[in-house]
């Protein structure tokens, strides 16, 4: 952490809880990435202001870091759709989660639940494509991003895409295998695209 400057300093000292890191994430616009694929760093994060799911899980486990807790991030896999990455932390034994996304119901999750798989069940009904199919079906076990601190991932300049190559290529756990297409509600879905950016 001695290599970040001191205005990124002040700025996760303010982050104090993870409450106050998902008002940072959710006040941030999302990263529609314009000007081709962007994989930033939480330092790029706040240089540019914007950041898309991992980028924003990247950004959410430094700053749980500078509170003391571990830096660790957890990835949802999902068929005909894109995975998801979130920022997980633990409370008196339980689990909850930081997330940046562009859906509503994709995003933080208070420390109520005790096991990671009952975490990730939590976004089932959530996570759903834009032809209203609900798509969650895996999760990884929580990857400790200490292990990247060789090559500096909280304040690089460069694109980090070795951590996203790490998480597809880890094992994950079935939640289920679904038969037949899961019901959706049109609320629901309605009301999850609340806020979009296109």
């Amino acid at each position: 952490m001695d290599k970040l400057q001191k205005s990124e300093l002040r700025l996760l000292s303010n982050l104090s809880t993870p409450e106050k890191i998902q008002k940072y994430l959710d006040d941030l616009p999302y990263n529609k990435e314009k000007e081709g694929e962007t994989c930033y760093s939480p330092r790029l994060v706040i240089r540019h202001h914007t950041a898309h799911c991992f980028e924003g899980a990247l950004f959410a486990a430094a700053a749980l870091r500078f509170t003391g807790r571990p830096p660790l991030i957890l990835d949802l896999e999902a068929v005909r759709d894109d995975d998801h990455v979130i920022a997980v932390y633990r409370t008196n034994g339980c689990w909850g989660a930081i997330g940046k996304s562009n859906y509503a119901g994709l995003r933080f999750r208070s420390p109520i639940y005790r096991t990671l798989r009952e975490l990730a069940v939590s976004y089932f009904e959530h996570y759903y494509n834009l032809a209203g199919e609900k798509t969650l079906r895996a999760y990884s076990r929580p990857v400790n991003l200490a292990r990247f601190d060789p090559i500096e991932w909280m304040t690089t300049e460069e694109p980090l895409w070795v951590i996203p190559e790490y998480l597809v290529d880890m094992k994950h756990t079935p939640i289920f295998r679904p038969t037949r297409r899961m019901y959706m509600d049109e609320r629901l879905y309605k009301a999850g695209l609340f806020g979009r950016a296109e």
